[in-house]
């Protein structure tokens, strides 16, 4: 009981420290797992383990035989699956392709220059020289989702990182399967070859119709709400373990790969609920992150951290891994692909590895170890170093790289509104369609989500109070924060929680009906759209035209001749000013006195409701 207990309280420590000074948590948690395991046999009375994850002959442990890599496997699938889920398919518009390759061609690249590179380096035999190359083909979602939170990159070089580390899980286990199998197998030989390809075959066929014929039925079973609110998410969790379990004993190990394909066509249906679904599945992963990493780590021996940290040439083979193979994987993967120069070379630097590797090379290398299988004690212990390696390095320098390669959102010039109202609908279309702006709408109401993705602005089904948003990936480029809904309260809330955020270039809300009673001088000084309309003023506004208008102007007494026609007539709202040659918005002042504008530039005031008309002949003639 303590043990168990012991393993749930230091991981979710080890997180909360993870978050606490921004670093991935599997390194505090790898960390822990090895003090509380193989280190700790150096000040332990009889020399035993503090934690022993295998119950062991004349040992206490928690469990016994192979049932913590069962536990392993199910858990890595509940992981994956919800990966899966923030797969969405419009991340990956300008570098789908990218992904394929590198997924597929840096997989092969990876795999057969780490399998060379064991070998002549390590002097391992050929089979577990490229069962080692199988292992280490992924690159961790786990480890690469908080480097992403961390550091600002841009939308490519996310999207890139993201999907290539959720997608590639599932590929390396089935080449370490194969691989695993062909060193079991007794016979070898192209009798062994045409099985592994009946069995890759199988594993791809089953996974993805299983996978996505399984997302289409819990759909059908969330759309008609055939399950009670309070049973939506065990009864997802069961649904994800019996389509992992299914899938496996249909072929083993297409589990994997079943549970990422549901994921992520279940993340791309509109599907009721998801979101709670998804925040629960978000929990449980860091739940099991925790306890995986700890037990994986202190099921590690001390002669196995010798084999490796004694040995120079596992130095020289992580260098070949880190140095060579990655970098030269992503080139080629990249090769033709609209990526610049520097944002392949820090994809190449962040390839780091977790918990699918460190589980299965957990259940494999005790596997062939107890089958006698020469050089397997090196399995463990190898991919250990490069998961444990390959974490520190890119959480200790992806933000001094990314800064130093220009790969960072240093402008950020993305317009994040929240509501979904006319009036925000009509200034988002404005922006994104007429002044190509990246523009997103985010609200709780999925009709009103709906509506805007009409107009073909991107929408975000969002519960402001509830929901974090500062980790998604379509919002890494936003600089302007616009509060339009009609709640005075989450006007403000919205502001106060994310203007440090998104708000880097400006924050602004409605004014409210109380604020545009007050006198002038009352009046907020700034951050206010605008300073004569509240949110009924504007929606009788949209009512009159459902766009907006835009008109030119040369002078501070050309734009103050403007204002005052535009509030001569009921329901016209003046809302800002843009530049052509510019991609900024300015906001108007309480105070228009204090306006400054440029000579030489060419304005725009944009405004809702009735057009000018003869105000805009009048500036055409005077031009």
């Amino acid at each position: 009981m303590t043990e168990l207990a012991g393993i749930i309280i230091l991981g979710i420590v080890a997180q909360w420290l993870a978050w606490k000074i921004r670093i991935p948590a599997i390194l505090p948690l790898i960390l822990i797992g090895l003090l509380v395991g193989p280190l700790s046999t150096l000040w332990t009375a009889d020399g035993a383990k503090l934690l022993e994850p295998i119950y062991k002959e004349g040992q206490d442990g928690i469990f016994p035989d192979k049932y913590l890599f069962s536990f392993v496997s199910l858990a890595i699938g509940i992981i994956l699956f919800e990966g899966g889920l923030t797969l969405k398919r419009r991340e990956i518009t300008n570098v789908g392709s990218v992904i394929v390759k590198l997924i597929t061609i840096g997989s092969i690249t990876t795999f057969i220059g780490a399998g060379l590179a064991a070998h002549f380096i390590m002097e391992l035999s050929w089979q577990i020289s490229f069962l080692f190359a199988g292992l280490i083909i992924v690159t961790g979602p786990t480890v690469i989702a908080p480097i992403l939170q961390n550091v600002p990159l841009n939308r490519n070089v996310a999207t890139v990182l993201k999907w290539e580390g959720i997608l590639i899980d599932p590929i390396g286990a089935l080449v370490a399967v194969l691989v695993f199998e062909f060193i079991r197998s007794a016979g070898g030989g192209m009798n062994f070859t045409s099985h592994a390809l009946i069995s890759f075959f199988k594993i791809i066929l089953i996974g993805m119709a299983l996978g996505a014929s399984a997302a289409y039925a819990l759909y059908q079973l969330l759309r008609y709400e055939l399950i009670p609110h309070y049973l939506l998410n065990v009864f997802t969790l069961a649904f994800v373990l019996g389509v992992f379990v299914f899938s496996d004993s249909m072929e083993h190990e297409s589990g994997l790969l079943s549970v990422v394909v549901m994921g992520m066509v279940l993340g791309n249906l509109d599907v009721p609920r998801l979101k709670e679904i998804l925040y629960f599945k978000e929990s449980l992963s860091v739940l099991l992150i925790s306890i995986l990493f700890i037990l994986l780590a202190a099921n590690i021996d001390m002669d196995e951290l010798a084999i490796v940290f004694r040995d120079w040439r596992s130095l020289a083979l992580f260098g070949v891994v880190i140095l060579i193979l990655r970098p030269l994987g992503v080139f080629i993967s990249t090769n033709g692909s609209e990526l610049t120069f520097n944002e392949k070379l820090f994809i190449s630097w962040v390839g780091p590895r977790g918990i699918v590797a460190a589980g299965i090379a957990s259940l494999f290398g005790i596997t062939l170890v107890n089958d006698g299988v020469t050089g397997a004690e090196y399995i463990t212990p190898l991919v250990f170093m490069i998961v444990l390696g390959t974490v520190l390095l890119n959480a200790t320098t992806a933000r001094a790289v990314s800064k130093l390669l220009g790969v960072t959102l240093d402008a950020s010039e993305g317009i994040l509104i929240v509501g979904a109202n006319s009036a925000s609908r009509a200034v988002a279309s404005y922006l994104h369609n007429e002044k190509g702006r990246h523009v997103v709408i985010i609200d709780n109401n999925e009709k009103s989500v709906e509506k805007v993705r009409e107009t073909g602005v991107e929408a975000m089904l969002i519960n402001i109070y509830n929901d974090d948003i500062d980790d998604k990936l379509e919002l890494l480029d936003m600089g302007y924060l616009i509060a339009m809904t009609s709640s005075t309260d989450v006007n403000n809330y919205a502001l106060k929680k994310y203007r440090k955020i998104f708000g880097e270039n400006g924050s602004f809300r409605l004014i409210t009906p109380e604020e545009l009673q007050e006198p002038v001088q009352s009046q907020p000084d700034h951050g206010i759209i605008s300073y004569s309309a509240d949110f009924i003023i504007m929606t009788a506004a949209i009512r009159e035209s459902e766009t907006l208008h835009e008109i030119a102007f040369e002078s501070e007494e050309n734009l103050m001749q403007l204002i005052s026609n535009i509030h001569a007539v009921n329901n016209r709202v003046p809302l800002f000013i843009t530049q052509d040659d510019d991609s900024r918005i300015q906001m108007l002042p309480k105070d228009l006195s204090t306006l400054e504008l440029p000579e030489g530039k060419n304005f725009k005031l944009v405004y809702m409701g009735t057009k000018l008309e003869v105000v805009a002949t009048e500036s055409k003639e005077q031009e």
